[in-house]
């Protein structure tokens, strides 16, 4: 049997393996809407504000539209988008605007960059849970002082989606995004948590309590179903925040989000 890839084996090449690529217009919207609410100060106040998106996938859609989304936060903003494979670098210049987005080779090194700002969407979920624990150590150690680090999962149109937000070395909150009206209950998203927690959603894991309980407060909160699944949703979290430390308030809530301190989760 092959050896797993070492990530962090050295700084002068892409370190990581290829993703399947697929994505699709508007698919991280749910998670750059949050950026912007959660981590836009960071980069409006930044001295350099470059921030790089990990593994954009077949089409540079993606990175395009965090670039848009994140600018009027600070008109000096660079986005860089990285992937491992050539054609897929080749496919993201066609629609640079350099310096204020470029597209280049590069993995989990980061091709060399010290950006405010990381997002790297649905790119660990082929490693192993070690694999995916020394792939956040190696962007951490590449990020700029001070900066983010946004590692998550979501369904093909972005519909269903979970992130961890890491900062300083270690993660501080994870966040759970859906589509009200596309879940049966909340116990949905399971199959979209990223790779830390996917294989932890069993009895005794501190993640499986969570979507459990969220679970129990959307059966709960059946009386609001007739004002639709949204007003359900937010009933639902609503009870959850009386029993766990949610961060957010009804505002997010009403946007499908939930976040809570990742040691209410940590395995």
């Amino acid at each position: 049997m092959a050896r797993p890839p070492r990530l962090a084996a050295g700084r002068a090449r892409a370190l990581g393996l290829p993703t399947r690529g697929t994505t699709n217009p508007n698919r991280l919207r749910r998670v750059d809407r949050w950026l912007v609410h959660a981590h836009g100060g960071l980069v409006a106040h930044a001295a350099d504000p470059l921030v790089v998106d990990l593994g954009y996938g077949s089409s540079p859609v993606t990175t395009v539209e965090l670039a848009a989304r994140l600018r009027p936060l600070n008109p000096a903003l660079r986005v860089l988008g990285l992937e491992l494979d050539a054609d897929r670098v080749a496919a993201g210049e066609a629609a640079a605007d350099p310096p204020r987005l470029e597209f280049r080779r590069g993995g989990f090194e980061l091709a060399g960059r010290r950006p405010v700002l990381l997002r790297a969407f649905n790119v660990l979920r082929q490693y192993t849970e070690e694999q995916a624990t020394e792939a956040w150590t190696t962007m951490l150690g590449r990020l700029a002082p001070g900066g983010v680090l946004v590692e998550g999962t979501c369904d093909e149109i972005g519909r269903r989606c979970s992130w961890v937000a890491l900062t300083a070395g270690e993660p501080r909150t994870f966040t759970l995004s859906c589509l009200p009206a596309d879940l049966e209950t909340p116990g949905d998203l399971a199959e979209r948590l990223p790779k830390a927690l996917i294989h932890r959603n069993v009895p005794g894991e501190r993640v499986h309590a969570l979507l459990a309980e969220l679970d129990a407060c959307w059966a709960t909160a059946s009386a609001f179903a007739p004002f639709g699944p949204r007003a359900r949703w937010v009933e639902a979290v609503s009870l959850l925040a009386a029993r766990w430390p949610v961060l957010d308030d009804r505002k997010r809530w009403r946007l499908g989000e939930v976040t809570v301190p990742w040691e209410s989760v940590r395995p």
